[in-house]
């Protein structure tokens, strides 16, 4: 631990959790020994929700599952379900209609200064490098500061998405929107809100290449298992604090993830 990071309480209270959960250390993580942490189902819903609230993938208005459904979806009771919509609903992200169902709150609209960038749409095998490059100079640094920067509920949200792509890789399936969860999670877990809203506007760009990158660990090579791996050894060295690891392994995940799509054969996008 960082003797200029102290430690308070509740952070031990968490990291002993974690370190009960019989979590894989990050230098052999494996997707069939990793086990579910034993988080509150609750806040398992309500990270999920939240996140794909605040990544924009539901969108302002848009009417979400039913309390049914989304017990379904999650395998928990609806009590639960009611209570994480209960927390979102006092966060002020959706609001209920009598007879309707929930639905995710209009942001207040913004000047044209403070509205959020753009960056143009993914078009060409090249974009979609490009979109690897530009991810390569932030997502490590996103890591690095995660590690030294999370509390009990980003950790927790990490952790959740973590949990998602486990169950996806023991399904023998890639779970997109759990991946893009976990690493804006972790944007999030900086306690930056300029990564986390960079992280949203790629949110499409970042999508096109995991679906590419998808359907590479679902062909002949595979490769799921390693990838989860990855994931959680990310996960394990932002958890212990482990700055400097969290970057390099960030690094190496995401290189990995390019060179499994275009299989060591990059673009020259020299002008």
């Amino acid at each position: 631990m960082n003797k200029d990071h102290p430690v308070n309480e509740r952070e031990t209270e968490s990291s002993e959790a974690v370190a009960s959960s019989d979590l894989p250390g990050p230098e052999s993580p494996s997707a069939k020994d990793f086990r579910a942490n034993r988080r509150p189902l609750l806040e398992r819903v309500y990270q999920s929700l939240r996140g794909q609230i605040l990544t924009g993938e539901l969108k302002a208005e848009e009417r979400l599952e039913s309390e049914h459904q989304l017990a379904a979806r999650f395998l928990v009771s609806r009590p639960v379900v009611r209570d994480a919509l209960q927390r979102l609903r006092e966060e002020k992200l959706i609001y209920s209609r009598r007879g309707a169902g929930s639905f995710v709150r209009m942001r207040p609209v913004q000047e044209p200064s403070e509205r959020a960038f753009g960056f143009a749409p993914v078009e060409t095998i090249a974009d979609i490098q490009r979109c690897y490059e530009f991810r390569l100079t932030i997502e490590p640094e996103h890591a690095y500061q995660a590690a030294l920067r999370w509390n009990v509920e980003a950790l927790d949200a990490i952790g959740s998405a973590v949990d998602l792509m486990r169950d996806a890789t023991l399904a023998h399936r890639h779970h997109d929107d759990a991946d893009f969860a976990f690493h804006a999670a972790i944007a999030e877990a900086t306690n930056n809100h300029y990564f986390l809203e960079t992280m949203a506007a790629l949110r499409a760009h970042i999508s096109v290449g995991m679906h590419f990158h998808g359907v590479a660990l679902l062909g002949p090579r595979g490769g799921l298992s390693g990838v989860f791996d990855e994931h959680a050894g990310i996960f394990q060295a932002i958890r212990k604090r482990d700055a400097q690891r969290a970057r390099d392994l960030m690094r190496h995940h995401l290189e990995g993830s390019r060179d499994r799509i275009f299989e060591g054969r990059m673009l020259d996008l020299s002008l």
